[in-house]
């Protein structure tokens, strides 16, 4: 019985100590930091180097046909999703409210719908969901499926101001978070 005790003292004590020596620090600054919240806007992807944008039309609201070079001189923030996406329509009133963060003249927001049916599944849609002024763009028939790879949406294509691939993210971000709006910023600040 004594033995039998002295034996889970022992691995008690053994194992005490095995989890004191993990914690010890050696030197400073080796101590483990305290990991925040992740932010979603880590995952943005920023490229080691812009890459050119072939231009390729799209449509707008009024049903007229434009593309990116219209909008050279701004930096641009391509945002595919679609109304049978959920993280898509998610992003939405997020995507809108960090439009109005930014001077128009310097930073424009593109968000492209890849629904079929383009417009006219879109707009109520977007009526339903309370957002009737949200200004959405579409391509119906995935041209921009040449440029962009669209098997995963939502995606995000940032654009500098010449019309260059400079950053990309191709899942759900919060675009509320203030590292976003920090992100946005620098880049229209490189040029």
């Amino acid at each position: 019985m004594i033995n039998s005790l002295a034996k889970v003292i022992a691995t008690a004590f053994i194992l005490w100590a095995s989890l004191s020596v993990s914690n010890a620090v050696a030197y400073p600054g080796m101590e483990k930091k305290a990991e925040g919240k992740p932010s979603s806007i880590d995952l943005v992807n920023v490229l080691p180097k812009t890459y050119p944008i072939d231009v390729v039309p799209f449509k707008n609201a009024k049903g007229e046909t434009v593309d990116f070079s219209q909008y050279r001189g701004k930096v641009i923030m391509v945002n595919m999703w679609a109304t049978w996406c959920p993280p898509c329509v998610r992003e939405l009133p997020a995507i809108k409210r960090l439009s109005s963060k930014f001077d128009n003249s310097k930073f424009e927001i593109l968000p492209i719908s890849i629904d079929l049916e383009g417009k006219k599944q879109v707009e109520p849609f977007l009526k339903e969901l309370g957002m009737e002024d949200f200004n959405s763009y579409y391509d119906e028939k995935q041209k921009l499926g040449q440029v962009f790879p669209l098997d995963t949406i939502p995606a995000t294509f940032i654009l500098n101001k010449e019309g260059e691939l400079l950053a990309f993210v191709r899942t759900f971000v919060d675009w509320d978070d203030k590292k976003a709006v920090e992100l946005i910023q620098s880049f229209i600040d490189q040029q």
